[in-house]
């Protein structure tokens, strides 16, 4: 039976993978903080789709809580052929006035948790003959203003590097890149002001963001943008200079 790993998996669009990976068939590993929330998850899930969740209780942002998925990850019992890079979090702080510590972190979640994650899982999959990496990015990483969007980039630049590598071993890379969602990322201090300062029109739901990603992941499709609209604007991103992307206030996009 395919095993998927989701990390971020307590809320949002982990919640969200787990449930669409559930109901198309597969055992999951949920990966977060929260115990207490996974459980909740896992229980709901099973209750629901008759799929075996465990739950891997881990803080991404520190080396012990890398260390434990990783060694998930490279398990020969149950292996997990899914891994989604899901985990991800936002400041809503410019550089200058950021502490290390809050900048120290979103690095690791999204970038340093990430690599190690899929370091620790393409050699299994690898030999195995099948597998799959999922990098949630972000629509920001066509953006110059934050370190958040700087972080996007590296994951899409890091999922076309690892997908090239990977080319014949009948594993893939992908990296998916939505625009606004709505789920709780923005539901902080830092950064519920951007559900003020964007229509309605521009918020994508949960569900078909997922389901454009797993869509993807089967086609062996490197990158998707799980948005007609956001895919123009993206295009359009691409190709206008970065200092003209370079905003004065820090927003970040899920």
């Amino acid at each position: 039976m395919a095993i998927a790993l989701v990390t971020g998996a307590s809320a949002g669009l982990g919640e969200e993978f787990a449930w669409q990976l559930a109901t198309a068939g597969h055992d999951v590993v949920l990966v977060a903080r929260s115990r207490d929330r996974l459980s909740e998850v896992a229980h709901l899930l099973e209750g629901a789709t008759g799929r075996h969740a465990e739950i891997l209780p881990a803080d991404l942002t520190t080396e012990k809580g890398r260390t434990a998925v990783a060694a998930r990850l490279q398990a020969d019992e149950r292996p997990v052929s899914l891994l989604v890079n899901n985990a991800g979090f936002g400041i809503g702080e410019r550089f200058a006035d950021s502490s290390w510590r809050h900048e120290k972190a979103l690095l690791d979640i999204h970038v340093t948790a990430p690599l190690r994650l899929a370091h620790a899982a393409v050699p299994g999959m690898v030999e195995r003959g099948h597998g799959a990496i999922l990098n949630v990015a972000s629509v920001a990483a066509h953006l110059g203003n934050t370190t958040y969007a700087a972080h996007k980039r590296w994951a899409v630049e890091f999922t076309q590097a690892l997908a090239g590598q990977l080319g014949g071993t009948g594993v893939t890379a992908t990296a998916v890149l939505p625009g606004l969602v709505r789920t709780r990322f923005h539901d902080s201090d830092a950064l519920s002001h951007m559900r003020h300062d964007f229509p309605d029109a521009v918020w994508l739901d949960p569900e078909p963001v997922v389901r454009s990603a797993l869509a993807a992941v089967r086609r062996g499709q490197t990158v998707v943008t799980p948005s007609p609209g956001y895919a123009v604007a993206g295009a359009v991103l691409r190709a206008v200079p970065k200092r003209l992307t370079r905003g004065r206030r820090s927003q970040q996009a899920d």
